[in-house]
């Protein structure tokens, strides 16, 4: 059975949930009021409209309500900033309570009814009365929201150790499962330090380009190969996976000699 769908990002998300377009024509950029199990909720269409099976769904498919106006999304953002000025009263609350967790960042729902607040705690942590106290002095609904490392540099922004902003503030996907042999594919040094990002996590864009990574390792020889070359035989030594480039060592009694070949210049059995 196939059902339409439309991909939907919320703000600090890089995740795409999947809804019913429930017969509104939309496109991408669209601002949209969807539907959530905790009420409506504004997003941004970031897929248009598709044909999917519906056993890819993991969850059941709820609506977008409508197109969100103007006047909806000024305000969502309005309201955003006025929440944030209420971090130093929220983080004063938490340190009064000797809760062991930390505030990253205050937002409010699109319709100002409730109150986000978005926090990181190694361990777990009781907040039932603090969220009574909250209630109480910021005179609106709370709820609290555990994010990981990940979550709270896509929150805060920064920049990463190539000086560029972080894959995460610029919505390059999902990249929650990033490997050591996504690092290993690329050559990169398997030193945890110099492949993580600010978060502690090894780097979102390791996981980003790992799949040109893996196209080009599907036509390069391993390293070790016997090659033939317009020079002879030899054994290949390195790739440069993004220039498609081999590096092959030849040996001649007690000399050796490296040269660099195109992959299109060389033989070998795949």
């Amino acid at each position: 059975m196939q059902i339409e769908v439309v991909g939907v990002k919320f703000k600090n998300s890089n995740h795409v949930y999947s809804f019913s377009p429930n017969r509104n024509e939309l496109k991408q950029g669209d601002y949209v009021v969807v539907e959530t199990e905790k009420g409506n909720d504004l997003g941004v269409v970031v897929k248009e409209k598709e044909k999917i099976s519906a056993e890819e769904l993991v969850s059941s498919l709820k609506n977008v309500v409508r197109k969100a106006s103007d006047k909806e999304v000024k305000d969502a953002e309005t309201f955003d900033r006025e929440a944030e000025k209420l971090a130093p009263t929220v983080k004063k609350i938490v340190k009064d309570f000797n809760l062991e967790m930390k505030i990253v960042k205050v937002e409010a729902s699109f319709d100002n009814s409730r109150y986000i607040i978005n926090f990181t705690a190694e361990n777990r942590v009781d907040f039932r009365e603090l969220v009574k106290k909250l209630a109480e002095t910021l005179k609106k609904r709370v709820e609290l929201r555990q994010i990981g490392s990940r979550d709270e540099v896509r929150m805060l922004g920064g920049f990463g150790p190539c000086g560029k902003i972080c894959c995460c503030v610029q919505n390059f996907g999902e990249f929650d499962h990033v490997s050591m042999k996504m690092a290993k594919n690329q050559n990169l040094s398997l030193n945890p330090q110099s492949i993580s990002g600010l978060c502690g996590k090894l780097m979102c864009c390791i996981a980003y380009e790992n799949p040109t990574y893996q196209e080009a390792l599907k036509v390069m020889p391993k390293v070790g190969t016997e090659v033939s070359t317009k020079d002879g035989k030899g054994k290949v030594v390195f790739n440069d996976l993004l220039k498609r480039e081999v590096d092959v060592k030849f040996i001649s009694g007690d000399d050796s000699e490296i040269k660099t070949y195109p992959l299109e210049e060389i033989k070998f059995r795949g």
